[in-house]
């Protein structure tokens, strides 16, 4: 999802929005052909994530500024760790800064929290992915960090999968549908390759979402012992999903249940940005 294109087209956005007319503040005072080294420095622990989104925001500004990354995208970092340097020219450098830092801060706070999940769950067997809960225009930027912090990553867009919630079964039962009639007669207009999602949130639901030949059963705010309950219900005739009440505290009873997958909105809509800087090298 992370292309060079899509790089491209955000970060030129965020500089174009930035400096529309150029940085007032280093034109003003810095000499035009003042030169910069600069160090990305971690302020405090975590997971690095965005490095090629880091130093686009620099050759965007300025082809000629040159980026070293120290880490890639899935490593660990400790206070004080440099984690990229940048030199070129000054004014160019401190143009770009601030953009740079506020996709790499917000990217490896993303791949932080995210691995936080994936320890709570080790060991068994659960996996944990986000959800469509990201910042507009940030999605791709924000599930590549997901995936850079050991998670996974659900369906892109609308487009990519069926995915029935609450509000489309209550649709169906507005209008008289049976829904295992109706996800039946969707098979037969999808492509084979589709994965069809249905979200329950009561245990008698469940038979009626099988009947259909949902392959996966969402599980929505259940309680631990209704999970066990479901996850024994389906078994192997589909995979199970957990979503709704997951926190770092209840991740691992969750996964205890047996489910194949949690989702979890916060790893995007509430992972903190992560304290990094820039330091220019004063020598």
């Amino acid at each position: 999802m992370l292309t060079p294109a899509v790089i491209t087209r955000v970060v030129g956005a965020a500089l174009e929005e930035d400096a529309p007319w150029g940085d007032l503040t280093s034109t003003a005072l810095l000499p035009a052909d003042a030169a910069a080294t600069a160090d990305l420095v971690a302020r405090e622990s975590g997971v690095f994530s965005g490095g090629e989104v880091f130093a686009a925001a620099f050759t965007l500004t300025d082809p000629s500024i040159v980026v070293d990354l120290h880490v890639g995208d899935g490593d660990e970092f400790a206070p004080g760790d440099v984690l990229a340097t940048v030199a070129g020219p000054a004014r160019a450098v401190l143009t770009a800064e601030r953009i740079a830092l506020n996709f790499t801060q917000r990217m490896s706070g993303v791949a932080t929290l995210t691995a936080q999940y994936v320890r709570a769950v080790d060991g068994t067997g659960a996996r944990i992915a986000d959800t469509r809960k990201t910042t507009p225009g940030l999605r791709a930027f924000e599930r590549h960090a997901v995936v850079s912090g050991g998670g996974s990553n659900h369906r892109h867009s609308l487009s990519d999968a069926v995915m029935a919630k609450d509000n489309h079964l209550a649709v169906l039962q507005r209008s008289g549908v049976d829904l295992a009639a109706a996800l039946r007669e969707a098979f037969s207009r999808l492509p084979h390759t589709t994965h069809v999602v249905v979200e329950v949130d009561r245990l008698d639901q469940i038979e009626t979402v099988l009947a259909g030949g949902a392959h996966t059963v969402l599980l929505d705010n259940f309680s631990l012992d209704d999970l066990r309950a479901g996850v024994a219900l389906i078994g192997d005739r589909a995979q199970v999903e957990a979503s709704g009440g997951v926190s770092l505290d209840t991740a691992a009873d969750i996964a205890a249940t047996g489910v194949d997958v949690i989702s979890v909105g916060a790893l995007t809509h509430s992972a903190r940005a992560l304290d990094l800087g820039l330091d220019v090298r004063i020598l």
